[in-house]
């Protein structure tokens, strides 16, 4: 055992830590083709890595362990302090370079070419005493992201993301609920551990990530694990979701583009502080929002295919009790801002396909109208929260001059893969949904903007 030693604001705590290897460690692919190793170690230094099989260096230090106080707007009741009790390390890939070691583990590496894509989103055990919502999270058919992460991590993916989403252990589980009976909570790194880093780790092992940042990873829920564990650019105090003052700037990350290939990229925005209703033109939200579309749409033109990737969808069907009720289910915030911006299309000119969570089922909507094709991935693992019609009904308004097209919708859990299907550019691509257990059940053809769809089989589970 070794001892160590930690400033939590101005006190020192001292801890015995394990000799061990570190807990995780998986890579993020942060912008252009700048991808970082992170590891998660309790030790009080960060281990070394080999690149290449060369001599072994040590990793930087992201951020330091800490136990970080209750913020003033916790979204619930009942909070406590955040505890972190390990040190999160990064390292840069260098440019060339094929094979990492950390530990004697190997780390997936960037992949030059991207052939296969894994999507999912909103994967946490939900546990939220203000809605008295509490999923079984002791039941890998009520929470099953274990098995969705096995499942995709088979199909081998070159790139894995994550729409948003990934921390919902907000409340301590109710006496005698044997459904999430001793279940971690909080929003320190256990609460991490449990509901994500463990049941993923199959897939941080198997291929680079792309967060996308939800609203659940908003500074006064657990942004301070977002930055700390997931985020992909630098972390500094003023972007630690530690200190309400700066949420002004903690809130609202700078998007960033990911090449996929000579055609096609992703756009990543950061929408976790939108709001279920127009936006006033004088809210902080708005302002912020409109200079960073502005910033998508110049990211727009580096590729001719820009597929988008905010948390909240724009365009899609909500969940209800009656499936043969529809209701509309994007978001009115991003609505009204992007709508100003593009009234004809919401997204500006190289937008091609708009990629979501926040909804927790599984959408593809194709349009006649000129708008970007529609995907939502939020069925990974919170709990579900309604159907959607099979089709849609005569009429149906999705939102103000749009003209549905192509339609496919599943309520189960699941996740889905983008495969692209030429190598000489088209931006063609197939969208594969899956069951948790690896079963593809719908399956969508994509060029140039639109879908195709069609059922491969009935869905089991």
């Amino acid at each position: 055992m070794l001892w160590a030693a930690f400033a939590v604001h101005g006190a020192v705590i001292a801890q015995t830590v394990p000799e061990a290897e570190p807990d995780f460690v998986f890579t993020v692919q942060a912008e252009g083709q700048h991808a970082i190793l992170r590891a998660l170690t309790r030790a009080p230094i960060c281990p070394g890595v080999e690149w290449d099989g060369r001599a072994a260096q040590p990793m930087g230090r992201r951020a330091d362990a800490a136990i970080v106080p209750v913020r003033g707007d916790s979204a619930q009741a009942e909070s406590r302090p955040a505890i972190f009790d390990v040190l999160t390390c990064e390292a840069n890939w260098p440019q060339g370079v094929r094979q990492a070691r950390v530990a004697g583990r190997e780390v997936a590496a960037p992949h030059t070419e991207i052939k296969r894509i894994v999507l999912i989103g909103d994967t946490g055990c939900r546990m939220k005493a203000s809605e008295n919502a509490f999923q079984p999270c002791n039941d890998d058919l009520k929470w099953p992201f274990a098995r969705v992460a096995q499942s995709a991590a088979a199909l081998k993916p070159d790139l894995v993301v994550h729409v948003g989403d990934i921390h919902y252990r907000e409340s301590p589980c109710p006496p005698a609920n044997a459904g999430c009976a001793n279940s971690i909570w909080g929003y320190g790194y256990e609460a991490w551990q449990a509901d994500f880093f463990s049941p993923a780790k199959p897939l941080l092992e198997r291929a680079p990530w792309v967060f996308v940042r939800g609203n659940h990873e908003s500074c006064f829920r657990a942004g301070q694990g977002w930055f700390r564990f997931v985020d992909s650019q630098a972390w500094r105090e003023e972007r630690s979701c530690n200190q309400t003052a700066f949420d002004a700037e903690a809130d609202y990350s700078e998007p960033f583009a990911v090449p996929v290939a000579a055609d096609t990229q992703l756009i990543v925005f950061d929408s976790s502080r939108t709001q279920g209703k127009p936006f006033s033109t004088s809210d902080l939200a708005y302002g912020k929002y409109a200079q960073q579309m502005r910033q998508v749409a110049a990211l727009a033109q580096l590729r001719p295919n820009s597929f988008f990737m905010s948390h909240h969808p724009l365009l899609a069907v909500a969940p209800v009790k009656d499936p043969s009720r529809f209701k509309p289910g994007g978001n009115e915030g991003l609505q009204s801002v992007f709508g100003a911006l593009y009234p004809r299309r919401l997204f500006p000119p190289g937008v091609s396909v708009a990629l979501h969570g926040h909804v927790h089922l599984f959408e593809s909507i194709s349009f006649k109208s000129d708008h970007p094709l529609s995907l939502v991935l939020g069925n990974s693992g919170s709990a579900i929260e309604g159907l959607v019609p099979d089709v849609l009904p005569v009429g149906a308004k999705i939102y103000e001059g749009v003209e549905v097209d192509d339609y496919a919708a599943r309520s189960g859990y699941g996740f889905a893969t983008l495969d692209r299907i030429d190598s000489k550019g088209g931006g063609n691509w197939r969208l594969t949904e899956y069951t948790i257990d690896g079963v593809p059940v719908i399956e969508c053809a994509i060029s140039e903007g639109r879908s195709r769809c069609s059922r491969l089989a009935a869905p089991t589970k």
